[in-house]
């Protein structure tokens, strides 16, 4: 594209500079000896050359004549033609947004190129995207981002992450961009199409399933249709936030222990995981009947709650629920919620698709009523502390949950199956025991959710033992290579066998297996010191033995203190 550009002003000054030296060769110079000099090539190439680039040394070898005077003039007029020109276009070629474009692309192939660790490739980078890549960056993940609108994608540069983030604007549904940003690489650790078009999302869900089949592919949907379309070409997991919050939503009215043990498991780690207020039954009022609307209120009236719909549209919908019945208006004004019974209801459920209209909605209806439960939407993370200062009791933040999801499925893929295992439970009673358990030994904080597979790679030393025969039970993994006689901060969730055997909280005299893979829930710490049980022998040995291995005679000395320090701390 370069060289096409500037391939005439390269040819005009060429021309002029061939020009003005070969006329400065055939000018007579001053007399010397009586006869006139001229200058060689040589010369008249040097003199033009710093006469054309305005740096001026001078006239060379001997003063000018004339006539030699009156062909530089001409040249001098010449040559700022030329190179103003050749400036002009060389501004214009560097201004114009293809060129631009392809550095960008060649970088940002070469960037990706060059990238050892695994990596996630995100397809998207507005509020959800952000979000992904903050939190996989957190974890020491690295990521490649494409994004349509430019703005979004030099974002990337603007905030601090740990590692440098690739990132490109372009459409990511063109199967082209998705293999320069990386799909087809063996690092390649999975793919987020979480972009606001469910086309798009669609296109890069095909794309990776046939371009690299064997990477992971999380997908954004808030249609059902588009949901169908994308499972049927295999995609691993499909979200949609609206039905995942509906979800949410009947299992706190249903199962309200299981609700509880579901936002501590999923909470951001280090956070004070509170005990909500419960959804309550009885009458709700709902505001805005669109995609969540239909789902809010079909997941209401199947647990038995009566809903009163406020729309502006007239009623025409064929899927309302027969339970449900209809209100025309604003619901922003006192006069709709007072007709629709807003004193004597339990819930109101706020789901437009405007943040202002939903607070002023919910603070409407809290004036008229103290003790509302308020269910609210928030449809932009920028507007967060607005609905923080209101504090709704239950709120719904599209990007959160779609985040939250691709986060637990990526990360820990073994947290996505045991929480359908709690959705498909529905057992109160055993929710509230595990719920208990595990706050009462890893506290009322929100735990760090992670796996560990016992192979070769990931737990040499359990491996080897558990290969040569030696039976291994749970309980013995969980003491601390500190100290014998003390448990790790941690809990084994679940067990995945490589027979296909699930064991869901297992109990400690549980045998290991090779190829087991674990999921664990614990404090800050933990996930460290139960990795150096399964692949350090000398932290192994001690667990299961009590002894310590004794390689030197400074490790020797080491041990045999710690063994009497400990001795003098049991009674």
């Amino acid at each position: 594209m370069v060289v096409r550009r500037l391939r005439a002003p390269l040819i005009l000054l060429i021309g002029i500079i061939s020009i003005s030296v070969l006329g400065l060769t055939l000018a007579p110079g001053p007399l010397i000896d009586g006869q006139p000099s001229y200058m060689s090539f040589f010369r008249a190439f040097y003199f033009i050359s710093y006469t054309a680039t305005t740096i001026g040394f001078g006239e060379i070898p001997y003063e000018f004549s004339d006539q030699q005077r009156l062909w530089v003039v001409f040249c001098i007029y010449m040559s700022v033609v030329g190179w103003a020109y050749t400036l002009g276009t060389v501004f214009a070629l560097l201004a114009d947004r293809n060129l631009q474009h392809a550095i960008a692309l060649v970088r940002f192939r070469r960037a990706v190129f060059h990238m050892s660790d695994p990596f996630c490739l995100v397809c998207g980078y507005g509020e959800t995207g952000r979000m992904i890549c903050q939190s996989l960056d957190r974890r020491g993940l690295r990521m490649v981002v494409i994004e349509i609108n430019e703005t979004r994608a030099g974002e990337v540069d603007l905030f601090d992450y740990d590692a440098d983030v690739p990132a490109l604007a372009a459409n990511a549904s063109n199967p082209d961009i998705l293999q320069q940003a990386g799909l087809t690489q063996s690092n390649c650790a999975g793919v987020i199409a979480v972009t606001n078009d469910d086309d798009a999302n669609l296109a890069i869900s095909i794309a990776a399933r046939l371009l690299s089949p064997r990477v992971p592919v999380v997908a954004r949907a808030e249609t059902r249709e588009t949901a169908v379309n994308i499972a049927a070409f295999g995609t691993d997991h499909i979200i949609n936030p609206f039905e995942s919050f509906t979800e949410i939503l009947g299992m706190a009215l249903r199962a309200p222990a299981a609700w509880h043990l579901l936002g501590w498991l999923t909470g951001l780690p280090g956070t004070p995981a509170e005990h909500r207020r419960e959804p309550p039954r009885g009458v709700w009022i709902l505001c805005g009947y669109n995609r969540l609307g239909r789902l809010l209120a079909e997941a209401l009236a199947t647990n038995g709650s009566p809903v009163t719909i406020i729309d502006y549209r007239l009623q025409g919908d064929t899927s309302v629920p027969p339970t449900c019945s209809w209100l025309q208006g604003n619901a922003s004004e006192r006069g709709i919620l007072e007709t629709a019974g807003i004193q004597k209801a339990a819930g109101l459920a706020v789901c437009t698709e405007s943040d202002v209209n939903n607070l002023s909605i919910a603070v409407t209806a809290c004036e008229l009523n103290k003790n509302l439960f308020v269910l609210m939407r928030q449809n932009h993370v920028s507007n967060h502390a607005l609905f923080e200062a209101f504090a709704p009791d239950f709120a719904f933040i599209p990007s959160e949950i779609i985040a939250h999801e691709c986060l637990s499925i990526l990360s820990t893929p073994l947290l996505a199956d045991f929480l359908s295992n709690i959705h498909k439970r529905d057992d109160e009673e055993w929710c509230a025991w595990l719920l208990g358990r595990l706050t009462s030994h890893l506290g009322k904080m929100a735990p760090e959710i992670w796996s560990e597979r016992i192979n070769l790679s990931h737990a040499p030393a359990l491996y080897r033992r558990l290969m040569r025969g030696e039976t291994i039970v749970l309980d013995q993994l969980l003491h601390s290579h500190a100290n014998h006689y003390e448990y790790l901060a941690c809990e084994v969730l679940y067990i995945a066998r490589d027979n296909g055997d699930e064991i869901f909280v297992p109990a400690a005299s549980t045998p290991i297996l090779p190829g087991d893979e674990f999921l664990l829930a614990g404090r800050p710490g933990a996930r460290n010191a139960f990795s150096l049980n399964i692949s350090n022998d000398h932290a192994l040995t001690y667990i299961l033995t009590g002894s310590d291995i004794q390689c030197s005679w400074i490790w020797s000395k080491l041990t045999s203190r710690r063994t009497q320090e400990k001795k003098h701390r049991l009674p």
